[in-house]
């Protein structure tokens, strides 16, 4: 594919760029097509990324309904159709400015006073429409060949709350057709997979408008997420982790020690207390390090790992929010290791493999990106390039590939990322490693050496799942609800042909529940047909406990397998071995 650069040369595309140009050009035929239908409107920022592309649009008070995008998406195909040109201008900044506020474009004439006095602004044309970017782009319009119009939401222009809130069109463009059709595919797929719809459907947890943000566990909900923290309390109990819990509101002096308070406090939550302030808390490290600091420690103490299951809250934007994606309240499995110099290597592998078996456990892959010191940061050069240093060194005797992150990492030191894949090959950020110099540093905290002297110890931040909620419902889209045994909130339904069978029926229900099997009983005067179904398809139950008169007569159970939908008649007894097993083993 040839592109065409600001500079007025056509080069063809290296491979590795080709669908972001194809992308990048999309938003521009878009943003041609909404100018040709809605003339009013303004034009922000339009660029592609790894999902597709995007603009943000100024409407006024118009509200875009689905067909308007499909007309958009339609007038789109037009402009493809047209085949019209592409050709880049460049022009003295004073001209470019006159140019677009000669066309009402108020948001470039803005973004162009941020950029520096003596910049030489490029400019793309395409029939009737001009938009400013360093391009490259496509030669031609009929270039994009796969495309759609997919979605609208709101953003604020330049991302701050403060400004005026634009309309986000998006869509998506691929080389081909065939390759669009595959992710369209997909996004229906992921669509069935929605973990509010599933968490709906089987009564894990429910949003409010009276709490945006704030999700409540239903009583399935907190089964499989109990299940999920003894799975978390027991390997972390092998591992020598202790467990604390610190408080929910802490002084403000503390979040200005850990220096949160300078670089996080937009996202904090605050209130007042003996007329002093008080914070919420965003996150548990300030805590564990006055458990650290509330009683003297020797080198023999070190490694001392600290585990803490700690609810935090952190301001989101209200149109950020997502489910359990993006919540303004959640559980981090957060650990804190306080340990020596000579200690760093031998326990960030130690995370390292912990973390790993945990995503094995799942099924999920994933690749580790390292991510280094961002602008706003605090402490030395010399404790950075340390840090940094110490966790190049770990992945390197693990042999681990890695990708470097520049000026992603936290702002009191770097951090190794763990990206997970689900089973639709999307990924997620979860478990990281944060190397810290500098808390220590701030809250003098000492431990005493084998000499008698009082040395620093060196502090990691780390987590398994991240956010038990995004976890929870990362876990609910990648098996679809069809949780494995172990970790179901329903392990086990017994389900009845007949009230004949209602004294059996509750001898097994009653059995199942001594042996400490999450399981429920169906004596509704449903069709047994219709009673498997729903615990198959709805409630995703493991297994399904068929009790008819031969089952009573007999002693025995026919179990059906939700995964297989094959039955298998065995006595109770065997039946609850089997699941007993599943569920010590975690398989």
């Amino acid at each position: 594919m040839k592109v065409i650069y600001a500079n007025g040369n056509v080069a063809e595309c290296p491979a590795e760029e080709e669908l972001h140009i194809l992308r990048h050009s999309a938003a521009h035929i878009m943003a041609q097509a909404i100018k040709r239908l809605f003339p009013e409107a303004i034009f922000a920022y339009g660029p592609a990324n790894e999902k597709g592309f995007y603009y943000d649009v100024d409407l006024g008070e118009r509200k875009l309904s689905e067909e308007d995008l499909q007309a958009i998406e339609n007038e789109m195909r037009k402009i493809v159709k047209e085949n019209i040109p592409i050709k880049p201008s460049i022009l003295p900044r004073e001209e470019a400015i006159a140019l677009m506020e000669s066309r009402g474009e108020k948001y470039k004439v803005e973004h162009i006073g941020d950029l520096p006095d003596d910049a030489e602004i490029s400019f793309y044309t395409q029939g009737d429409y001009i938009d400013m970017c360093t391009g490259p782009h496509i030669c031609y319009t009929k270039a994009l060949k796969a495309f759609k119009v997919t979605a609208q939401s709101g953003a604020y222009w330049k991302n701050d709350k403060n400004n005026k809130m634009l309309t986000r069109i998006k869509g998506i463009a691929f080389r081909t057709q065939d390759e669009l059709e595959n992710y369209l595919k997909l996004l229906e797929e992921a669509e069935k997979r929605d973990h509010r719809r599933i968490g709906k459907e089987m009564g894990l947890f429910m949003l409010c408008d009276e709490a945006p943000g704030f999700p409540f566990f239903l009583p399935k909900g907190m089964k499989l997420k109990n299940a999920l923290i003894d799975y978390w309390r027991e390997i972390h109990t092998r591992e020598n982790y202790v467990e604390v819990q610190t408080p929910l509101i802490m002084n403000r002096h503390l979040w200005e020690t850990s220096g949160h308070w300078d670089h996080y406090k937009d996202n904090m939550y605050s209130t007042t207390i003996d007329e002093e302030t008080f914070c919420v808390k965003p996150m548990n490290c300030p805590g564990g390090v006055m458990v650290y600091r509330s009683q003297p420690h020797s080198y023999r103490d070190l490694p001392l790992r600290v585990g803490e299951l700690g609810m935090v809250h952190r301001h989101e934007l209200k149109g950020a929010l997502h489910g359990l994606f993006r919540v303004r309240c959640f559980t981090q499995d957060d650990a804190h290791i306080f340990m020596r110099r000579e200690q760093i290597t031998d326990e960030i592998v130690s995370v390292v493999h912990l973390i790993n078996e945990v995503y094995e456990k799942f099924g999920f892959k994933y690749f580790i990106e390292l991510s280094t010191r961002p602008e706003d940061s605090m402490g030395s050069d010399e404790d950075w390039e340390a840090a940094t240093n110490g966790l190049k060194n770990a992945l390197e005797t693990l042999s681990l590939p890695y990708t470097i992150n520049e000026g992603d990492g936290a702002f009191y030191g770097p951090k190794i990322d763990f990206h997970l894949e689900d089973s639709l090959g999307r990924t997620w950020q979860c478990g990281t490693i944060q190397l810290d110099f500098q808390m220590p540093i701030n809250f003098e905290l000492e431990y005493v050496d084998e000499k008698g002297e009082k040395q620093r110890p060196i502090m990691i931040h780390r987590v398994c799942f991240g956010s038990i909620e995004r976890f929870i419902g990362i876990l609910t889209e990648h098996f679809a609800g069809k949780f494995p045994a172990w970790l179901a909130p329903t392990q086990a339904k017994v389900l009845l042909v007949s009230e004949k069978c209602s004294e059996y029926g509750e001898k097994v229900y009653e059995a199942l529940r001594k042996a400490g099997i999450r399981c429920e009983l169906d004596n509704r005067n449903e069709k047994i047909g219709y009673m498997i179904r729903e615990a198959q398809v709805v409630d995703r139950v493991p297994y399904m406990l068929i009790i008819g008169l031969k089952e009573a007569e007999e002693g025995t159970v026919s179990v059906r397998n939700r995964d297989t939908a094959q039955t298998e008649t065995m006595s109770l007894e065997s039946f609850i071995e089997k699941i007993t097993k599943e569920t010590r083993e975690r398989i």
